[in-house]
């Protein structure tokens, strides 16, 4: 199983931007996707989970702000879409899953996605 994220980039102050996670491999089914965030110095956190209904959990300081939705237009893709940007927001963001295969259930992380907001 590999998760690709995409997106990221440098953004002022306001902005927006929107990352993307695909998972692929033999997959039987995905449980909850969700996005992390690590800044320089701090232990990594979450931002925001969705179920495989759709239910969604953010983190305190990015709820209003951020939105994470699957991309029913692809298969195994969950979008985080980050509007009003803060630069506390920099950081490196990881896509994670928790993935069901033929053999067992895990969690999977992707490659981190540099996100640096300037002041």
């Amino acid at each position: 199983v590999q998760l690709q994220a995409c997106g990221g980039g440098l953004v002022q102050a306001g902005g927006s931007l929107r990352l993307s996670c695909a998972a692929s491999g033999l997959i039987v089914s995905i449980n909850n996707m969700g996005w992390y965030r690590q800044a320089p110095g701090k232990q990594r956190e979450l931002v925001a989970s969705i179920t495989p209904s759709g239910s969604t959990n953010y983190a305190d300081t990015v709820n209003g702000r951020f939105t994470i939705s699957r991309d029913n237009a692809k298969v195994n893709t969950v979008v985080l879409q980050m509007n009003i940007l803060k630069s506390e927001d920099t950081a490196v963001y990881y896509c994670k899953a928790n993935v069901r295969t033929y053999r067992a259930t895990n969690h999977y992380w992707g490659q981190g996605a540099q996100v640096t907001v300037s002041s």
